[in-house]
């Protein structure tokens, strides 16, 4: 289900996980099917893009513990996958017919397997053998692979983030990071499958429940290390946790890298909202007194003008930086892919002095990075921020002729109708004032002339 831009009825998905297990790639990716049983298929296709070989076989079937019913996603790899290559790329992602996929309504015979050498790495219960691959290699395959850019991209992110959190606990460089439990083939079909259904679905908005921090020990290819791992802690930080008072792994090193990467709010916000979906993923632990579920539920807000979604909103002041120099390092924040706008005005700050009030919009997931350049830009010694919900009407850009000039067109769409306004740098040489609004005008009404 993508984003509907109707004017008389806008759809806008939110979704919120609950760990009420933990949470980890397997989990997720079953959640998002039980969700949206649609995308099973382009699923399949997609991690087959990704390379992953033939003789590793996915699963994805119903499964209950007597408390709750849901779906289990399983990567079985048979002695013939360790050291197979990568299996020939799919050129078109989503179709329906996938060699050497299974499909099971029940429980698969390792069900009860769940105490095996790498624990920590198998994400709530695949199974693979002692592969290590380092993270240069893996990002290679990605990135020549023919996923659709957009999954691609979230692919590599998460994987990026597990990249750099092991670099800083190793003391190595990212691209030199082996990925013991992470590289082998089960754990870069969590990837990339969780990478396809977040493009897939398409949600504005991510919520999640607190999640629980487990406790004991965790047997991984670096010897026994504590539950949460040092990969899984630092992945962790900035989301909320609490104990339960359970022991073992209860969130994965993937399962944290997935959820670090969409940055979700601590609760489900305020605003109304329609519960359309659920979905109940498990994962292949067995907790006493507890299902080891992450369960999704999915939200919708109708009848509302715009599109929402949520934005980091970042404001400082600055006093003692020259308008010269303020101006560049400003010009420098716009420039990062991540910042959606810069804005600054004049204050009194102390003593009567004139200062220059800074605002910065960026993408919520990279409000770290985005504070980080605020500091290294300008000379502020503070700053205040905060997750802000941004609505914003739908657009497009139409590009018409104007007296043999192409002019560039920015379409909105209103609840009152469509309005069109020039973009000004079309314009800078059609003349002066005058010339300049009259082909403004012309653009706009050509821009909103139906087309049959």
């Amino acid at each position: 289900m993508r984003l509907s831009y109707w004017l008389d009825r806008v759809v806008i998905m939110h979704l919120h996980f609950d760990p009420v297990g933990g949470a980890a790639g397997d989990m997720f990716i079953a959640a998002l099917l039980a969700a949206f049983p649609e995308h099973r298929d382009g699923l399949f296709a997609a991690i087959r893009a990704a390379g992953v070989p033939h003789a590793v076989g996915l699963r994805v079937f119903e499964h209950t513990d007597a408390a709750m019913t849901g779906l289990r996603f399983d990567v079985v790899e048979t002695p013939a996958a360790v050291g197979a290559q990568p299996a020939p790329a799919y050129r078109r992602v989503g179709t329906a017919t996938q060699p050497n996929v299974l499909h099971s309504h029940q429980p698969h015979a390792h069900a009860a397997v769940h105490d095996h050498a790498h624990d920590h790495a198998h994400d709530h219960g695949h199974t693979h053998g002692n592969e290590s691959r380092h993270w240069s290699d893996i990002r290679a395959q990605l990135a020549s692979s023919a996923l659709p850019p957009a999954v691609l991209k979230h692919a590599l992110a998460i994987f990026e983030l597990i990249a750099q959190v092991e670099a800083k606990i190793h003391a190595v460089t990212p691209g030199a990071v082996a990925f013991h439990e992470v590289g082998a083939w089960d754990s870069i079909a969590d990837v990339v499958g969780a990478a396809y259904l977040i493009d897939a679905v398409g949600a504005r908005s991510y919520s999640c429940a607190p999640l629980p921090l487990g406790s004991g020990r965790v047997r991984t290819a670096h010897g026994l290390l504590p539950v949460p791992a040092p990969a899984t802690a630092a992945l962790l930080t900035g989301l909320v946790t609490f104990d339960d008072g359970r022991d073992g792994e209860r969130v994965t090193p993937t399962g944290a890298a997935i959820l670090r990467y969409l940055n979700p709010a601590t609760g489900t916000g305020t605003a109304p909202r329609r519960l359309t979906r659920t979905g109940t993923g498990f994962g292949m632990k067995r907790f006493e007194g507890i299902s080891n579920v992450l369960r999704v539920l999915v939200f919708e807000d109708a009848e509302q003008t715009g599109m929402t979604d949520q934005v980091a909103h970042i404001e400082f002041e600055v006093d003692d930086q020259t308008p010269e120099d303020l101006a560049v390092g400003l010009e420098r924040l716009r420039a990062y892919a991540s910042v959606l706008d810069v804005t600054q005005s004049p204050v009194f700050g102390k003593k009567g002095r004139i200062a220059a009030r800074v605002q910065v919009l960026a993408q919520a997931h990279a409000l770290s990075e985005v504070v980080r350049a605020c500091f290294s830009e300008t000379t502020t010694i503070g700053l205040r921020h905060q997750l802000v919900q941004r609505t914003t009407l739908a657009r497009h850009s139409s590009n018409v002729q104007v007296g043999g000039r192409a002019v560039a067109v920015k379409v909105v769409e209103r609840p009152a109708g469509q309005t069109a306004k020039a973009e000004m740098d079309a314009l800078a040489d059609a003349g002066d004032h005058a010339q300049r609004q009259q082909t403004r005008e012309d653009a706009a009404i050509k821009a909103l002339k139906p087309r049959y």
